[in-house]
């Protein structure tokens, strides 16, 4: 059995789904299920005897030593984090919380459960943590992309908490020994994405006949990964990567935003056509603090452990927006009361 942490969030329900699509081994699936994470995600695993949810936080450490030793895993995938810039912005202390004591108290169990186990599970066992390419900082429009050995310079609230997750990550492995792998991947997209990320926002507002908000000029950087690749990725390294390495995991995918948004709008026209959904693009005041590009360099990943992303952005772009439109019940679920109070505090300008 392998523990999945965050497992009904948009990356772990898809790394979840996918799993179980390929794999008898089953999955033990703990979330506390926030906002953002979201049962209805896993709903056609509800019958599905290889599928064990546990709602619980990363910070309870007397639950977190039950579960492991109850189910004694051979892996733990660790995705649940706090993960949305502006939220970390309007209230940067959940993501200390969540983020950076949730993780150590999650590493504090895992070695305890490590210690005690045989001398050939222990060799066996891998703890991956799944992080950011915003941790790297920002680029300029020349600079070249991020690798593995690009200093830390995280510039929000949020990303300034993945990076100490990532340092105690790798100070576990050197101080303890735990054999710990650590990713850091670009901007993920694609089906189950919590709409108030870039993406499926758009859609959204879109299909509601909106405002399409734009920060700024537009013309942020970011590299797009289809989340199937990601989790295509993480397979990979939990079956391939060295302990104690990192990897980046990135697209071959780096474009403007605003080119982004011109792109996601002629998908949807051809998908949706009689309207000018471009015309509803409308630019906002830029978020504090904004980077202004990110680019990853997967070359290490490619090279060392034979992976690289199947989908380009456009054929990625496309099964996303497909499955958001064949998806309104799932859309309707999602978009509460809640939802649009947060959405309507965000981009009030």
């Amino acid at each position: 059995m392998i523990l999945v942490t965050g497992g009904a969030g948009f990356i772990g329900s898809n790394f979840v789904l996918d799993w179980l699509a390929q794999s008898a081994e089953p999955v033990l699936n703990l979330d506390k299920l926030t906002y953002a994470g979201n049962l209805g995600n896993l709903a056609a695993l509800k019958n599905d005897a290889r599928h064990v949810f546990v709602r619980g936080d990363i910070g309870d450490a007397a639950l977190l030593a039950r579960l492991l030793n109850e189910h004694r895993p051979r892996a733990i995938i660790h995705f649940a984090a706090e993960s949305h810039v502006d939220r970390s912005i309007h209230g940067p202390a959940e993501f200390i919380q969540t983020n950076v004591v949730g993780t150590f108290t999650l590493l504090e169990a895992v070695r305890a459960y490590w210690n005690a186990l045989p001398e050939n599970e222990q060799k066996a066992f891998r703890f991956l943590h799944v992080s950011t390419d915003e941790v790297y900082g920002s680029l300029g429009a020349d600079d070249p992309a991020f690798s593995e050995t690009t200093p830390y310079a995280p510039n929000s609230p949020y990303s300034a908490s993945k990076a100490s997750s990532d340092h105690w990550v790798r100070a576990y492995h050197h101080t303890y020994g735990l054999p710990v792998l650590t990713t850091n991947c670009s901007n993920n997209y694609g089906p189950l994405q919590f709409p108030e990320k870039l993406i499926p926002l758009m859609i959204v507002n879109a299909l509601a006949g909106k405002p399409l908000p734009v920060y700024g000029d537009g013309q942020n950087v970011r590299d797009w990964l289809y989340v199937g690749d990601h989790c295509t990725a993480i397979r990979t390294v939990l079956e391939k990567g060295v302990p104690g390495e990192v990897y980046n995991i990135g697209g071959n995918a780096e474009m403007k935003n605003l080119d982004l948004v011109h792109t996601l709008c002629r998908a949807l026209t051809a998908l949706k056509p009689g309207r000018d959904i471009a015309s509803q693009i409308t630019f906002v005041k830029d978020r504090p603090g904004h980077d202004r590009r990110y680019a990853i360099n997967a070359d290490k990943i490619r090279r060392e452990l034979g992976w690289q992303p199947a989908e380009t952005f456009e054929s990625g772009l496309i099964r996303t927006v497909r499955w958001y439109l064949d998806n309104e019940t799932w859309l309707m679920n999602v978009t509460s009361k809640a939802y649009q109070q947060w959405i309507d505090l965000q981009y009030a300008q």
